[in-house]
């Protein structure tokens, strides 16, 4: 068996294009691990750190686990709890090896999905007030009250600990991971529809991905960013 990747990223209105993908093979191996960094902010110091950020997460995380992937990519920014971090950034890492699962770690709102031939799966969840509120509330008043605060992250690679990065694993021969610039702007079911139509071809999914985020209606538009991996 072997893994196959392909990425496609779009820059938003903004000046400066923060989202950052990184996709790593291990040499003499069939390990291939793939991040995406989402930089808080705009600037070219944040885009240059989300790059670094991204490399050295699949660098450590092929080879060290998933959630040390991210840990080690908290590490280029780590200060005093007090101090202020800036750039900062959200990320999401997976780790593919044929025969065997997926890992996935991440922290703040970027996504992995999982695609099992029939149904898109979000493996991931959210670390934001507004997933929080959900979890603990749920449905009525509290859904919109979630909803105001789902760009409210809880943590940043800024500050990670081990406490603070998700981890799940995934059977799913397809995994996809985004920047928040794509789910946030793209349904659920038209993801879906679209992994459905191209499931196939990696390179084609990507780049159908990113081009069917639309701008928000006052015509703002985030950094999209997504990465595929299919094991056949």
């Amino acid at each position: 068996m072997t893994i196959t990747t392909a990425s496609a990223t779009r820059r938003g209105t903004r000046t400066h294009l923060c989202d950052a993908a990184a996709i790593h093979h291990v040499p003499d191996s069939l390990v291939v691990a793939a991040a995406i960094v989402d930089g808080i902010g705009n600037s070219p110091e944040v885009a240059e750190f989300a790059q670094l950020a991204a490399e050295v997460a699949a660098r450590v995380g092929a080879r060290r686990t998933a959630t040390i992937g991210i840990l080690a990519a908290a590490e280029l920014i780590s200060a005093p709890a007090a101090a202020p971090i800036e750039p900062d950034g959200v990320a999401v890492l997976a780790i593919a090896e044929p025969y065997g699962l997926t890992a996935i770690a991440w922290t703040g709102d970027s996504r992995a999905y999982g695609w099992d031939g029939q149904t898109l799966t979000q493996r991931t969840t959210d670390m934001t007030v507004g997933e929080y509120l959900r979890h603990n509330g749920g449905g009525g008043p509290i859904e919109l009250l979630a909803a105001a605060h789902d760009n409210w992250i809880r943590s940043s690679l800024g500050r990670s600990s081990i406490a603070t990065v998700h981890a799940a694993a995934t059977a799913d021969p397809l995994v996809i991971l985004t920047s928040d610039g794509v789910h946030d702007q793209l349904p659920h079911a038209e993801l879906e529809g679209l992994v459905r139509e191209h499931q196939d071809d990696p390179a084609a999914l990507a780049d159908a991905i990113v081009d069917a985020v639309q701008p928000k209606p006052s015509g703002y538009r985030d950094d999209a960013t997504v990465i595929v991996l299919a094991t056949a």
